[in-house]
């Protein structure tokens, strides 16, 4: 062997992770530590973990500002409002109908795409989710900027007049990029963080920027002595709109779950961490139905009673933060209140995008390159990708693009259809572990390694929507009707055209036995009370010999995991 081969090998052993197989943290081309069925001892999430975990996706500008794209659409606040409740009751229910698996059975998006899609053709939604993760983890981090930006102006007032040194073709200036590189380096740490020590930062962030939304529509309220006119805008959709308020309302609803689709899509990669499934229920509900609501509440409120103080509607915290410095005369008791609040909403994004983005991604990555990418390298790659991405050019110049991410909810909706059809119908929520980590003797190889039928029924959930988002991101002035109103319910109809044609599919091409799981506990997944309900031989009641993941002799399980079909059928 050549020095140069020797030093390749070598390189490639020092990169390459290590688990520790005593505990089934094999390390291969399907399965690491952060892959594998999670064992009790790492399922550390409480009901406030996931009341954290939601409450992270509200307490932001983005759900601040929703109020305001209904309203400017022309239906009233009450309308604006029941659009919000409704959205976050669905994002509730389809939340916990899609991260059912990972509660039960502990594995995540990743893993649990193998059983519907095979295993190789998993590789299609996961790729969908890595594409995503990369660029909304950039857009996050320019928007998290901005906020910084603001912060760093309360400290020195000088810095909002700082000299651009970028030229013309620069779509940004240099005050935009350095409260970007400022919140980029500051995010940086908290990556080495594991999942399961979220709880801190979920309190700090919820404590804080709860209690600052909160002050800040006191605040309000009290130098405006009261609402603005703002609170009592009726229905007023123009005369010229094609669109009634009953087809406003559902594109609304539509938008409220789109929006938190990729979160959705992925739920099981946290639910796994869950210590029961209570916690999970409970804290997602309470989640969605309070925060969720209240932050667009306080937003319109706030929103409102500044139209009073300052006789214009400042629907984006960072201006209205900059409006109140100004006004305040850039006093110090001015800078320190608004300091306050937009380090709570900066603070807030922080996490929300190492959470709900860069540690996904890092999940996501680490699902296409087992050996070497972990859950930690995944969301470093991630992190650093948005330097790649360059958001201050898709911010500032690709308005459209952005729009385009916005609705990815068209092709993920379809995605979650099967996942449920597959789960619920088909499989009736059994699933063999150990045949989600091997291409040898699997139940979940299919054809070359890809279920055929994933991608037809994939297809046909999105292909009546996909036109309504041509036109609707091209703005064309007479678009077809029909298809901006199969656009408007793009959701729903994915979610169920894709669902129906997958069972169908199995249906007229069955695959035989498919509600079967391992008999006996392998990888150490249960403990005694889930192994007892679930009907499997929990790992330390086992004799000691039986067969591992790869189909060799394993000293944990009781007897020889069947690989022609059968399997337990409690």
């Amino acid at each position: 062997m050549s020095a140069l081969r020797k030093r390749a090998v070598w390189a490639e052993r020092q990169i390459r992770l290590k688990g520790d197989e005593s505990r089934h943290e094999q390390t291969d081309a399907w399965s690491n530590r952060d892959l594998i069925p999670l064992p009790p001892e790492r399922r550390t999430w409480g009901w406030f973990h996931f009341f954290g975990f939601w409450a992270i996706s509200s307490l932001n500008i983005a759900n601040w500002q929703t109020p305001s794209t209904f309203l400017t659409q022309g239906l009233s606040v009450r309308q604006a409002m029941a659009i919000i409740v409704i959205g976050r009751t669905l994002i509730a229910l389809f939340s916990t109908l899609i991260a059912w698996c990972g509660l039960k059975w502990h594995i995540g998006f990743t893993v649990q795409n193998r059983f519907t899609w095979g295993m190789r053709a998993s590789y299609i939604p996961l790729l969908q989710r890595v594409l995503l993760n990369f660029i909304w983890n950039a857009v996050q981090c320019w928007n998290g900027g901005r906020l910084i930006a603001v912060c760093i102006t309360c400290i020195w007032p000088s810095f909002a007049r700082i000299e651009n040194t970028f030229g013309p073709n620069m779509p940004t200036t240099t005050y935009e990029f350095v409260g970007f590189v400022v919140f980029w380096f500051l995010s940086t740490p908290f990556l080495w963080l594991r999942p399961e020590k979220f709880k801190i930062p979920f309190q700090i962030v919820c404590l804080w920027c709860g209690v600052g939304m909160l002050a800040w529509m006191t605040w309000a309220l009290a130098v405006a002595k009261g609402v603005g006119p703002l609170w009592n805008t009726g229905q007023n959709i123009p005369g010229g709109s094609p669109w009634g308020a009953s087809w406003l309302i559902m594109a609304g609803i539509n938008q409220q779950i789109g929006s938190l689709a990729a979160g959705i899509t992925n739920g099981s990669d946290f639910s796994r961490y869950a210590r029961g499934r209570k916690h999970y229920i409970i804290g997602t509900v309470l989640s969605c139905m309070i925060a969720g609501v209240m932050v667009s509440f306080i937003g319109l409120v706030t929103a409102s009673a500044a139209q009073k103080i300052y006789g214009e509607v400042f629907w984006n915290p960072p201006d209205l933060l900059m409006v109140m410095i100004d006004n305040g005369n850039a006093s110090s008791k001015a800078r320190a209140g608004v300091f306050f609040l937009s380090a709570g909403f900066a603070f807030t994004a922080m996490f929300e995008n190492i959470c709900g983005n860069a540690v996904a991604g890092g999940i996501d990555l680490a699902g296409l390159f087992p050996r070497y990418i972990n859950i930690r390298r995944g969301a470093i790659i991630t992190f650093v990708a948005a330097w790649v991405v360059q958001p201050w050019q898709l911010i500032n110049r690709a308005t459209t693009f952005i729009q385009v991410l916005s609705s990815f909810s068209v092709f993920l909706a379809p995605i979650m259809g099967m996942m449920a059809c597959d789960y619920y119908l088909l499989r009736k929520r059994k699933i063999r572990l150990s045949h989600l980590y091997r291409t040898r003797d699997t139940d979940y190889w299919f054809w070359k390694g890809m279920n055929w039928r994933a991608i037809p029924a994939w297809t046909c959930g999105w292909a009546p929507t996909i036109g309504g988002l041509v036109v609707t991101v091209r703005m064309d002035p007479n678009p077809p009707r029909a298809l901006i109103q199969l656009y408007f319910m793009a959701f729903l109809i994915g979610f169920f055209i894709s669902a129906t044609i997958f069972y169908a599919l199995n249906v007229i091409f069955p695959i035989f036995e498919m509600d079967v799981f391992d008999e006996t506990d392998i990888f150490g997944t249960f403990t005694p009370t889930e192994a007892a309900k679930i009907g499997i031989v929990p790992l330390e009641s086992t004799d000691g010999f039986g067969m591992g993941v790869d189909g060799s002799e394993n000293r944990h399980s009781s007897e020889h995991v069947k690989v022609d079909g059968s399997g337990g059928k409690a």
